[in-house]
């Protein structure tokens, strides 16, 4: 199917597969797409021994990169290379060996080439963990190509 002839909802999961085929540090955490529709992105990432600090607790840079990578489906859903320009993070609970956790991203406003994105992280158990929020800048470039099928 043409990128033309997809539904939005076509186009976010077509987009963020492609995205992901190419982002080796989410493939590497075991990152999976749980959910992609445009503007929104739902990602989960289980916690491994490697993960863990020296408190034995889940690392605060890999909830980032969660939470980052989930921003990064949302806010591509739309075939647009777009890129962070700008993120903050507040843990408020630990994660833990074992526990899988969630990163559930939502747009809040997307204008020109700017976007404001919210992204909440769970664990397993539906507790809130950590609030990020990235803002958004759309730059030049599609992840997949206007004139040729998509895969």
């Amino acid at each position: 199917m043409k990128v033309s002839e997809m539904t939005p909802e076509q186009l976010a999961v077509a987009s963020s597969a492609a995205m992901h085929e190419n982002d080796h540090a989410a493939q590497a955490l075991d990152i999976s797409i749980d959910e992609t529709r445009p503007g929104y992105a739902r990602l989960s990432m289980k916690v491994r021994k490697d993960m863990l600090n020296g408190h034995n607790m889940c690392h605060g840079g890999f909830i980032f990169t969660l939470s980052d990578t989930a921003f990064a489906h949302a806010c591509n859903s739309y075939n647009k290379v777009t890129v962070a320009s700008g993120c903050s993070i507040e843990y408020v609970a630990p994660g833990f060996l074992g526990d899988t956790l969630t990163a559930v991203a939502q747009e809040r406003q997307r204008k020109g080439r700017t976007g404001v994105y919210d992204i909440t992280v769970y664990n397993q158990n539906n507790e809130e963990l950590a609030f990020f929020r990235g803002k958004s800048y759309q730059i030049k470039g599609t992840l997949l190509p206007e004139d040729e099928p998509a895969a």
